[in-house]
């Protein structure tokens, strides 16, 4: 696990989606080249879908291999299929839909339309997950190559908020979430174990309502307190923010890059 994050401010939220959108098809062109495919967990919310529809907006997402890219959810609303609020829906109308994926390397969490219970559903995710995992990757679960995270005011990621039970287990790669402080009540989330087997964790985080949790995360707080405190990457973890979201960080911790 990476012991100090990196952090790039950006000028505002709109700036800061289009410039996480770049790094991510630098991302996993480079990756792709490596290794011939690539591993994506995309985040739901304002700033992760607008970063979505900063990527369908350029041409340059030309550059990504799409067919040979596995695509994943770090949490999911447990509501039926094509429901509005479901992650994977803003995820597809913002860009899915409109680059060549396959559609069996798209993960899709499941919703209470397939039959399961949400502990079913949970259980059904993480053997997917599993099953996608190499012998080098040494878990149950593939080491994804960019596992973006947004963040709430709250300081949770993913469905993994303070205190819950979610946030103690170090088991199950994936839980079902129930009584969620933020509607809707039930969810399905990766945990902390699956979390940390990402190369790279990208905090994206946008508003002044997240600078006091922005604060936290990166001010030595515990991750059963503030979540976000323990997305951290094997390799690396970046906490790409807007000025308003940074605004309380630590003296001389982030590098302006939009001015």
């Amino acid at each position: 696990m990476t012991a100090v994050p990196g952090v790039i401010v950006h000028r505002d939220a709109t700036v800061l989606a289009q410039a996480v959108s770049a790094r991510l098809i630098t991302r996993l062109v480079d990756t792709q080249a490596a290794r011939g495919s690539a591993h994506l967990v995309l985040t739901g919310g304002t700033v992760g879908i607008a970063t979505l529809a900063a990527l369908a907006a350029t041409a340059a997402h030309d550059a990504i291999d799409w067919r040979a890219l596995d695509i994943w959810w770090g949490d999911e609303r447990f509501l039926p299929t094509g429901h509005p609020e479901r992650n994977e829906t803003g995820a597809r109308q913002a860009l899915l839909d409109h680059v060549d994926v396959d559609p069996e390397r798209v993960h899709v969490m499941p919703g209470p339309d397939s039959g399961m219970t949400a502990e079913e559903a949970a259980e059904a995710y993480a053997v997917e997950l599993a099953k996608a995992a190499r012998p080098e990757d040494h878990g149950p679960v593939p080491s994804f190559d960019v596992l973006l995270l947004g963040m709430g005011p709250d300081g949770h990621v993913a469905s993994l908020f303070p205190d819950k039970p979610a946030v103690y287990e170090e088991e199950r790669s994936v839980v079902a979430v129930h009584g969620s402080p933020k509607p809707p009540p039930t969810r399905l989330s990766l945990t902390f174990p699956a979390l940390r087997a990402a190369r790279e964790t990208w905090v994206v985080v946008a508003g002044e309502d997240k600078a006091q949790a922005v604060h936290l995360a990166l001010s030595g707080a515990g991750p059963f307190q503030v979540p976000a405190a323990g997305a951290r990457g094997r390799q690396r973890t970046l906490f790409l923010l807007d000025r308003a979201a940074a605004a309380k960080i630590p003296p001389g911790l982030g590098r302006i890059a939009s001015p």
